[in-house]
């Protein structure tokens, strides 16, 4: 229980920062404050779940093989409602700044290839970062999560929203940030990027079982 009590709360303060920040229209600052946000709540959750707080890098673990089924389920099913619950709270907090419209995804295929790319470079890190053998017990683990959030955010936002998480896909979709037409860009590119992950971790370290 604790585990997933961890993953809810970690996936929440996620989503409730991507939400406040953005909505509240804090620009180019807003990267910063989401990786921060990430950063520290592996620091503080990372002892007890590994610290996903995305089912894109559950599945990529669970892909790696340090996670059971039944147990990647279960985080992906509190990842989702820990998103939706801090979506209704920013809804509450900053009611009057939520988009009347939904924001729509210009370029579908531009966005699919962008959080492909972010994911997989996401979940490429937290494997070697944080489930890798060589490099167990290192003390920068949640840095370099948060600093890889921070860079694929700039490099791919103006390009897909930069959400490289399901569980976020689904809280920008209730804020209004992106429209519910391109979830479907979302889910393929971010389970797609950390598949692929996940398969060159495993190529590229054949001992590390």
């Amino acid at each position: 229980m604790k585990k997933y009590i961890t993953e809810f709360i970690g996936t929440f303060f996620l989503v409730l920062t991507i939400g406040m920040v953005v909505v509240g229209g804090k620009g180019d600052f807003a990267p910063l404050a989401i990786g921060s946000a990430l950063m520290v709540m592996i620091f503080a959750g990372g002892h007890i779940s590994g610290a996903h707080y995305n089912p894109a890098v559950t599945l990529a673990v669970l892909l790696r093989g340090k996670i059971p089924l039944t147990e990647a389920i279960g985080y992906m099913i509190v990842q989702i409602s820990g998103a939706v619950i801090a979506s209704v709270v920013v809804m509450y907090l900053l009611n009057d700044k939520i988009p009347e419209m939904a924001v729509e995804m210009t370029n579908s295929t531009k966005g699919l290839l962008g959080e492909f790319l972010g994911t997989f470079g996401l979940a490429y890190v937290v494997l070697n970062v944080a489930t890798s053998k060589e490099t167990s017990g290192n003390s920068f683990y949640g840095l370099a999560i948060g600093f890889t959030v921070l860079a694929m955010a700039l490099a791919f936002g103006a390009v897909s929203g930069g959400a490289f998480n399901p569980a976020v896909a689904i809280g920008i979709s209730m804020l209004k940030l992106t429209s519910w037409n391109s979830i479907w860009v979302y889910l393929l590119g971010c389970f797609g990027g950390a598949s692929v992950a996940a398969l060159i971790f495993r190529i590229c370290n054949p001992d590390d079982k």
